[in-house]
C-alpha cells in the first residue's frame, strides 16, 4: 500500500492524497442452540415462519466453501455425506434447502418440519421466496449489519431449522412481499435468542530476524492480542523465524512495529488463516466501556459492535425487539429471558 500511495502521489497523480482508517469487516456466528422457537408473522398475518438456529458441526463450513460438498448436489450425495460425515440423521441431510448466502456460503437452511402437521404442497410454493429471505440474512447479519456483496456472507456457521409453517390456502396471500422480509425475520430473531458471538479475520504471520531479536517478536505481536505458534532457527542462516497469529484489526501498523523494536532487522508476512470468535457478548449492556482505555479481554466483543454500529450511523445497541413479534418480545420480557 505504502508503494502504491508513493507513486500516486509523487509519480502519476503528483498531488496529496488523505488514506482514510483502514477498516475491518467482522462476521457473526452463534454458539448455542436458540433458547426457544421464535416465529415472525407476515404483515398480512396470513402466515407464520418458526425457526431455531444453532452452531454447525465444526469442518462443515470449510467443507461447503472448499466445494467438498454441493447444494446443487442430489439429494442423495447430500444426505450420504453428512451423514458419514457428521452423523446427521439421513432424512434431515435430505431437506437442506439451502446454502447461504450463495451456493457455497457457510451456513445452512433446513426444513426439519413434521409431513403431519405441514401442507407440502404449499411449503413448496414458497420454498424458494423462504430461501431469499434466509439469504438476505445471512448476507447482512443483525449485530453490526455488515451489507457485503458478492459471495461474502456477514454470518457464518449457523444453521437455520425450519420448524413450523402456517401459509394461506390463497396464493395471492403468500407471495414474495409477504414471505422473503419475514423468512429474514425469522431468521435474525432465532440468531439473536442462540447467544450470538462476533467473528473477526485472522492473519498468519510469520516473522524473520536475528536470534537477539526474537524476544522482541514475541513482545510486539503480544502487544497486539497475537499469539506464537512455533519458532525455530532456519538452518543453514543466522536468522529465526517466529509464526504466530494476529488479528486482523490489531495488524494495522505491525510491520512498522515491528521494524522499530528490532532496529529495521526483522521482516514479516502476513496471510489470512480463519475466522475466530471474539472474547465477549457483544450483547452484554453490563459491559462499561470508558474513552480513550483499550477494553478488557470479556469487553472486547461489546467495543467492536459498538465502534462499527457508530461508524455506520447506527444506534448503539441491537434492538432484538425489531425482529420479534410483540407477543413473543412480551412473553419473553415477563418471563425474564429478555431484559429492559
Amino acid at each position: 500500500m505504502d508503494c502504491v500511495l508513493h507513486d500516486l502521489r509523487r509519480l502519476y497523480a503528483e498531488m496529496e492524497i488523505k488514506v482514510s482508517d483502514p477498516v475491518t469487516r467482522f462476521c457473526e456466528t452463534v454458539v448455542e442452540q436458540s433458547a426457544i422457537k421464535c416465529y415472525a408473522q407476515t404483515p398480512n398475518k396470513r402466515n407464520k415462519i418458526t425457526m431455531i438456529a444453532e452452531p454447525l458441526d465444526q469442518g462443515i463450513a470449510e467443507d461447503i466453501e472448499s466445494g467438498k460438498i454441493s447444494i446443487k448436489s442430489p439429494n442423495k450425495v447430500i444426505g450420504k455425506f453428512f451423514e458419514a460425515n457428521y452423523g446427521w440423521d439421513l432424512l434431515a441431510s435430505r431437506n437442506i434447502w439451502a446454502f447461504g448466502p450463495d451456493d457455497s456460503g457457510p451456513n445452512i437452511l433446513q426444513n426439519d418440519t413434521l409431513p403431519s402437521e405441514v401442507d407440502r404442497r404449499l411449503l413448496q410454493s414458497v420454498r424458494d421466496t423462504i430461501r431469499q429471505g434466509f439469504s438476505w440474512a445471512t448476507r447482512e447479519g443483525p449485530l453490526c449489519e455488515e451489507l457485503t456483496l458478492s459471495r461474502m456472507n456477514a454470518i457464518r456457521n449457523g444453521r437455520f431449522k425450519i420448524m413450523e409453517v402456517t401459509l394461506a390456502s390463497e396464493a395471492i396471500f403468500r407471495g414474495g412481499g409477504q414471505i422473503i422480509p419475514t423468512s429474514r425475520r425469522a431468521c435474525y430473531s432465532s440468531f439473536l435468542m442462540a447467544s450470538p458471538r462476533l467473528m473477526e479475520p485472522v492473519y498468519s504471520c510469520s516473522m524473520t530476524g536475528p536470534a537477539d531479536s526474537v524476544t522482541s517478536l514475541y513482545t510486539v505481536l503480544a502487544r497486539r492480542r497475537g499469539h506464537v505458534l512455533s519458532d525455530g532457527p532456519i538452518a543453514g542462516t543466522p536468522l529465526y523465524r517466529v509464526s504466530g497469529l494476529i488479528p486482523v484489526i490489531d495488524s494495522f501498523g505491525f510491520e512498522t512495529d515491528l521494524r522499530i523494536h528490532t532496529q529495521g532487522q526483522a521482516t514479516v508476512s502476513l496471510v489470512f488463516d480463519r475466522w475466530s470468535i471474539v472474547p465477549g457478548d457483544p450483547l452484554d449492556k453490563d459491559v462499561i466501556l470508558r474513552p480513550l482505555e483499550p477494553a478488557s479481554a470479556q469487553a472486547t466483543a461489546r467495543d467492536f459492535v459498538l465502534k462499527t454500529r457508530r461508524r455506520k450511523g447506527l444506534s448503539e445497541d441491537v434492538s432484538v425487539a425489531k425482529f420479534l413479534e410483540p407477543e413473543l418480545f412480551a412473553s419473553l420480557k415477563e418471563s425474564g429471558v429478555l431484559e429492559g
